[in-house]
């Protein structure tokens, strides 16, 4: 029994169990091209999920369509987060219920300070963290905030990106590639920062091809293939299972 048809039975009851987000067979567009197919699972509210997948299984393109931004385009299934409706909303009000997507290029606008760019995360309601609460869990913005954010480094970036999202009064965090291009020990330190995200009650979903530093900080993993989950289970039975790896995510 090949790896599809052995997990195949997770992909099919994901969505079953009351969640804090489940995704419902949601089928994702570009244009014609079929990108996101019938994709299900669910997250509890404080989980850590990893969103795997190689190349091209479609995973940015599940996390944009979470967060309801304009590409992909949802053309069927639901995705409910906290019994709220996603799959009815545009992007903003996404945002405005608790979604908070942090894209792989972190998108720092040029020009303000760290703290500049924290302060207009702030502008309008809800408010989250405070400056204060966002220091101490990252310091060095704290010793950076009246340097231009495009200036930093780039992990301090990253902290800087995933910083302005808790400025936001969020319920679910949405990471593209957040070790991408960063050294071993930045990484070890951004997964550090997220276990105690973690401890505030923040849901997190994480999309990395650092697969084993992914599951490493996860609860449970989703695997992608071609646009379908193939896998939907603890994260522990990823980095145990070679077959699995091996088959879908080249590791």
């Amino acid at each position: 029994m090949n790896a599809t048809a052995k997990y195949e039975k997770n992909a099919n009851h994901a969505a079953t169990a009351p969640a804090f987000l489940s995704v419902w067979e949601i089928d994702a567009y570009y244009a014609e091209s079929y990108i996101v197919q019938r994709v299900s699972f669910n997250i509890h509210e404080g989980e850590i999920l990893a969103l795997l997948g190689r190349n091209g299984a479609g995973k940015t393109s599940t996390l944009r369509t979470i967060a309801r931004v304009d590409d992909p385009e949802l053309r069927h299934g639901e995705i409910w987060l906290d019994h709220q409706p996603l799959h009815e909303m545009r992007s903003h009000q996404a945002a405005g219920l608790g979604v908070a997507l942090v894209p792989e290029d972190r998108r720092i606008i040029p020009g303000l300070t760290v703290e500049e760019n924290l302060k207009l995360a702030q502008i309008a309601p809800p408010h989250g963290w405070s400056l204060e609460r966002i220091y101490e869990l990252f310091p060095r913005l704290g010793e950076r905030r009246k340097q231009e954010g495009i200036t930093l480094s780039g992990g301090e970036q990253q902290m800087l990106s995933i910083a302005r999202a808790l400025a936001r009064d969020i319920k679910i965090l949405l990471l593209d590639e957040p070790y991408e291009g960063l050294a071993p020990v930045i990484v070890q330190e951004i997964a550090k920062t997220l276990e105690l995200i973690r401890e505030q009650g923040i849901t997190t979903v994480i999309v990395e091809q650092n697969a084993v530093a992914a599951l490493k900080l996860a609860d449970r993993a989703v695997i992608l293939d071609t646009g379908r989950v193939v896998f939907d289970g603890d994260a522990k039975e990823v980095l145990e299972n070679k077959e699995l790896r091996e088959e879908y995510l080249a590791i």
